[in-house]
């Protein structure tokens, strides 16, 4: 009888834990900690000199589409933006350098929630080879250093079980309402407007979001939800409410500049193609606009 090793085609995940997630003195810690990994949110105007919000978004969503098309864990681009806002608040960086400092913090990060992590060779890739080995190298002590090799931050997916398990939800709806806040999450990292929230907040606003979202009968927010959120993570609830309320408009600007954006690939898609028998599929977007804004 032939044997056969699945082991290397599926990767392991592991169980919840009920311990973890159901001993309060777990959420209590974390939330104790979350403070001492918050960036400053004032470093364009504190410390940088160079670099500007618009570029630190681009470099976010660079980041976010690599992340997305290696299928990273959730929870890498997060924690990969938080190294990012950690080491800008403390050192000012060239425009030049933001790109291989995104690239770095995908580079640690991975390698601490991924069971194969991304290679330095597929980051130097996605820079058009706009970096060298050498230089990711040498990025990457750099960044080790000054944030002191302390990487385990506490970021928003850290919160989103603790919270959900709170919530008495059934299994399936518990796990339609991860994914959307996920999303949400994901998101938030992007903009800079959400660097002056806790992870904790982020994460009951993400939720609160995806649990409005989901219940289309009220278009109104539920303080019942609320106050429930607020019993858990101890966040004042008007503050809850405005986190929800930003992540709710956040998420229909974007997806208004995405129909936009669409609109017009459409649009030109459709000219392109009068005059042309044939076209090239679209590759992955390699990150040409980010240099653009770095040169």
């Amino acid at each position: 009888m032939d044997l056969m090793c699945v082991e290397a085609e599926s990767h392991r995940r592991a169980y919840e834990d009920p311990v973890l997630l159901k001993d309060n003195r777990v959420l209590h810690n974390i939330l104790s900690l979350e403070d001492k990994y918050m960036p400053n949110p004032a470093y364009f105007k504190c410390v940088q000199t160079d670099i500007k919000r618009y570029m630190r978004k681009m470099v976010a969503q660079w980041m976010y589409e690599v992340c997305d098309e290696q299928k990273c864990e959730e929870e890498v681009f997060p924690l990969s933006m938080n190294y990012l806002d950690r080491f800008l608040s403390i050192i000012d960086t060239p425009r030049t350098r933001l790109q291989l400092l995104g690239a770095v913090c995908m580079f640690i990060a991975s390698k601490l929630k991924e069971t194969n992590p991304l290679t330095a060779e597929k980051l130097l890739i996605y820079t058009d080879n706009s970096i060298t080995l050498q230089e990711l190298m040498d990025m990457e002590l750099i960044l080790l250093n000054k944030l002191k090799w302390d990487l385990s931050a506490i970021t928003p997916h850290d919160f989103v079980e603790q919270i959900l398990c709170r919530l008495s939800l059934g299994k399936e709806k518990a796990e339609t309402i991860k994914k959307h806040a996920q999303a949400f999450i994901a998101l938030c990292a992007t903009d800079c407007q959400f660097m002056m929230y806790p992870p904790s907040m982020i994460a009951a606003g993400s939720v609160g979001a995806a649990i409005h979202g989901l219940n289309r009968t009220s278009p109104h927010i539920d303080y019942g939800l609320l106050e429930k959120l607020h019993q858990i993570t101890g966040i004042e609830i008007e503050c809850l409410r405005s986190c929800q309320e930003q992540i709710e408009q956040t998420l229909a600007l974007n997806l208004s500049n995405m129909a936009e954006t669409e609109s017009t690939k459409i649009d030109q898609h459709s000219r392109h193609s009068s005059s042309s028998s044939h076209h090239l599929k679209e590759q992955p977007t390699t990150p040409t606009d980010v240099q653009d804004v770095m040169f």
